[in-house]
């Protein structure tokens, strides 16, 4: 686990600067303080900083073959290296190394761009081959690693763990992308492939880019998709029995470290059952981490107690204060554009208490977009079988004209309104998806912006994001559908961004093996009618789990990292708010209606409405906006 970071003449050979080169890597420091070192050649430089967790003595990057004119830096960890290691040699080639990023260099030796179908694990890697004159890089299947980069106007090539590193570069344009800003008041985040700047991507998950000297830069290619191809029939008690089988095998795969290792340890279903697999596979006690808060309301600590005791797990929990709210600048630096997601707070704190302990945690995320946990699919699913009993013409024709004059009535009884019915009823199922998720509506974000900002936009909307990976979607199957779009965009952009950043701040490796990509091949192949059955989200997943966890983890409400950001709002950061939404920085960039943020701060204030969501996501954006000037 580390942080990379290149610089690549697409042009030809000129000199690449070594100091700029060492500044770049050093900007990630945080994500491996082991050691570091940087190589230049004509044309190329690469940076690495390490996080040791494999071959504790020989893991340093960037590693070349023997010959030295294959190269490579990699952030993350391939879970079936040794296997990849024994099937190399009997090619011939001959390992000095046991870390796995010895693999890749022959891997790319042996089978070229193919390499990358052979890899399990997390990564984001970039190979130099001299000989071809050419760089290969890739990310990992579910975009678990992070992968930046950018193609400048004089032909140089920079990329990096994260945005910092390219922001560091003197060549990169910090011009902001007004379709971004969109995308960040409707998500919460900014959509991959785009990054806050025009100028800058990020590598898509399942996609690699060959880049060649002297060749113009293709665009990157996908190499992998989550396939959605049912199974043959299969019974209920079948299912739930491979299921539990191919979640022990994952995670079985996910041990493997030379550094002390646990897991995360909420109390929840996904973190319990990893934690549940763990212990069934070691002879010694799991380690494992979790956060209660002093408030009540939020705190679930004592399921995670539960488990750990059931499991006689090295169980260690740390009390939070509600009112966490002294992170909100050091999260503004730690994501390097707007990020909106205020769970972002307690996850740095569990990282925290983990790395205390620990250097590698296994976590439960992706089990909800997996196994269709979510409560926003259940309630999808309700609208999208109301909306199939009528025809699309006059759900389009009738109830889209009311939806839009029929008058807002939230004061009324609620058989009185109407409105937000008939404007359920007259969209599509992506349409009344990304409406459920947005964090401001189409009407508000048309109100956040002033006319000069959207005409910048050119006709672009957040809503293009989804309908772009739903027409590339390898399912009609609703229910997949709707999952397949959070594959695309919630889970890389929002959930492994969030623990990415906040792991790495603390140089601790988190591992999914929920992610594993040939366990989401075959749950993707899974009937819906068993992943949401009954209003009972991941129901295959419980029954598998029913033998190794209570019914009260199982089957209690769903319950999130959620802070009170209401109540914030309103108490200790009023001003803050105000200074903030109404000051004049969000004024100068000519993006914000003033006029709307002073309403959504007076009628939040006052108690009328909750618009804690878009005021946190206004708030970052301005942290994000000081960060920028601070730097410039």
């Amino acid at each position: 686990m580390c942080g990379i970071v290149g610089i690549f003449d697409t042009r030809g050979a000129r000199p690449i600067d070594p100091v700029l080169l060492r500044r770049m890597n050093e900007t990630q420091h945080h994500r491996g303080p082991d050691e570091g070192d940087i190589y230049v050649e004509p044309g190329v430089g690469f940076g690495h900083r390490r996080l040791s967790v494999i071959d504790l003595a020989n893991g340093l990057q960037p590693m070349f073959n023997a010959a030295g004119d294959v190269g490579v830096v990699f952030n993350g960890e391939i879970y079936n290296y040794r296997e990849l290691t024994t099937e190399l040699k009997q090619l011939g080639y001959t390992f000095r190394t046991s870390s796995d990023t010895e693999v890749i260099v022959y891997a790319w030796e042996a089978w070229g761009e193919k390499c990358v179908h052979r890899l399990r694990g997390m990564f984001a890697i970039a190979v130099w081959d001299r000989n071809k004159q050419t760089m290969f890089m890739a990310r990992d299947h579910m975009g678990v690693k992070p992968f930046f980069y950018a193609h400048l106007p004089d032909g140089m090539f920079i990329f990096g763990s994260e945005l910092k590193s390219l922001r560091s570069y003197p060549g990169l344009s910090r011009e902001i992308d007004p379709t971004a800003v969109e995308d960040y008041f409707a998500f919460g985040y900014v959509p991959e492939p785009k990054t806050i700047y025009a100028g800058a991507c990020k590598l898509a998950p399942g996609y690699c880019l060959t880049v060649r000297v002297g060749q113009p830069v293709p665009g990157p290619r996908r190499y992998w998709d989550v396939p959605f191809t049912q199974h043959e029939k299969m019974t209920e008690s079948d299912a739930a029995g491979e299921l539990a089988v191919r979640v022990r095998a994952a995670v079985q795969s996910q041990l493997k470290a030379d550094v002390p290792l646990g897991a995360f340890l909420s109390g929840g279903v996904d973190s319990s059952a990893v934690v549940a697999m763990m212990a069934g596979l070691g002879s010694e006690p799991v380690n494992t981490c979790s956060i209660a808060f002093n408030d009540k309301a939020y705190d679930e600590s004592e399921y995670a107690e539960e488990v750990a005791r059931q499991y006689k797990t090295n169980h260690h929990t740390e009390t939070v204060d509600t009112d966490d709210y002294a992170l909100l600048d050091t999260l503004a630096g730690l994501y390097d554009e707007p990020y909106a997601d205020s769970s972002a707070i307690p996850t740095y704190r569990v990282c925290q208490l983990a790395r205390k302990r620990v250097t590698v945690a296994l976590s439960g995320d992706g089990g909800d977009e997996n196994l269709a946990g979510y409560r926003r699919y259940r309630l999808a699913m309700a609208e999208d079988a109301v909306r199939s009993k009528i025809p699309p013409a006059l759900r389009r024709n009738v109830f889209g004209p009311l939806g839009r004059y029929y008058p807002k009535a939230d004061w009324a009884p609620r058989v009185l309104r109407a409105k937000t019915t008939f404007e359920s009823l007259a969209r599509d199922l992506v349409e009344g998806y990304f409406h459920g998720v947005s964090i401001m509506s189409d009407a508000m974000r048309e109100r956040l912006f002033t006319p000069q900002f959207r005409q910048r936009l050119q006709g672009h909307r957040a809503i293009d994001v989804m309908r772009g990976h739903a027409a590339d979607a390898p399912t009609d199957d609703p229910l997949s559908l709707i999952q397949y779009l959070d594959m695309k965009t919630y889970l890389p952009g929002d959930i492994l961004t969030k623990v990415d950043r906040a792991s790495m701040a603390h140089a601790l490796e988190v591992r999914v093996p929920l992610l594993d990509h040939e366990l989401v091949e075959w749950i993707s192949g899974l009937s819906s009618s068993i992943k949401l059955k009954n209003g009972e989200g991941k129901y295959i997943f419980k029954k598998s789990m029913e033998r190794y966890l209570p019914h009260d983890i199982l089957y209690r409400k769903k319950q999130g990292f959620a802070v009170p950001l209401a109540a914030w709002f309103r108490g200790p950061l009023r001003q803050r708010v105000r200074e903030a939404l109404l000051g004049p920085i969000l004024a100068s960039t000519g993006i914000f209606n003033t006029a709307f943020l002073a309403e959504i701060v007076e009628m939040h204030e006052s108690g009328r409405r909750d618009y804690s969501a878009p005021i946190w996501s206004t708030l970052m954006f301005e942290a994000f906006l000081r960060k920028e000037m601070e730097a410039a």
